[in-house]
């Protein structure tokens, strides 16, 4: 009874942060869907999708940091292991009012703002990997290495004034992003199930039979 009780008391903390971090990185996956879809579209049209998808992304970008925002703080800024939403809720918001803002003159900034976007994004999960490297977590190479790809490729969108090599290192970006979420929600859910299943293993001591 005392060791059921014991798993239980750790075993529930665990299965929650684990579904706040998850949630993080499921809306990670998102971001890199959207960005995977707008490259693939400049791809196609060029020339015609700087001011449309400019708008586009400013909506959807304000609309996403003021929900971030809104969530750290039902959080209170609690499980801070993954919680980036201040951050990235603020970020969002202003690069949002800036494509808007700008308008019809959004073509000759726009590079630059989704440079500065995948930038800040390759920033974040080098910030994960990080702290998986000092949990234990083997996968942080991988989400390093991930990071250090979308980082050069923001760089160079942010130099670079051609739409469609603009489109193909988004889709690139994009497609990289997914991956690395995906691995690491696996690798999380694989550590998890390690925990909980050790926990619920655990032979009792004397004193707790």
């Amino acid at each position: 009874m005392a060791k059921n009780l014991k798993a239980e008391v750790i075993k529930n903390p665990v299965k929650h942060i684990s579904g706040e971090i998850k949630k993080s990185a499921w809306s990670a996956v998102a971001e890199s869907f959207i960005i995977l879809i707008i490259g693939i579209m400049f791809v196609i049209w060029p020339e015609k999708m700087a001011q449309v998808v400019a708008y586009i992304v400013g909506i959807a970008l304000v609309v996403k940091g003021g929900f971030e925002v809104f969530n750290y703080y039902m959080d209170k800024g609690q499980n801070d292991f993954f919680n980036n939403h201040l951050l990235s809720g603020i970020v969002s918001i202003l690069i949002g009012v800036v494509a808007l803002v700008m308008g019809p003159n959004i073509a000759n900034v726009f590079r630059v703002i989704l440079g500065i976007f995948l930038i800040y994004e390759a920033l974040v999960r080098l910030n994960t990997a990080s702290k998986l490297y000092h949990a234990g977590i083997g996968i942080w190479r991988a989400i390093a290495v991930l990071a250090l790809t979308i980082l050069v490729l923001g760089i160079f969108v942010t130099f670079n004034d051609i739409a469609t090599v603009i489109g193909w290192a988004m889709v690139i970006a994009g497609i990289v992003g997914i991956v690395g979420d995906v691995m690491f929600i696996g690798q999380l859910n694989n550590f998890v199930n390690k925990v909980t299943g050790a926990l619920s293993n655990e032979k009792p001591t004397s004193s707790e039979k």
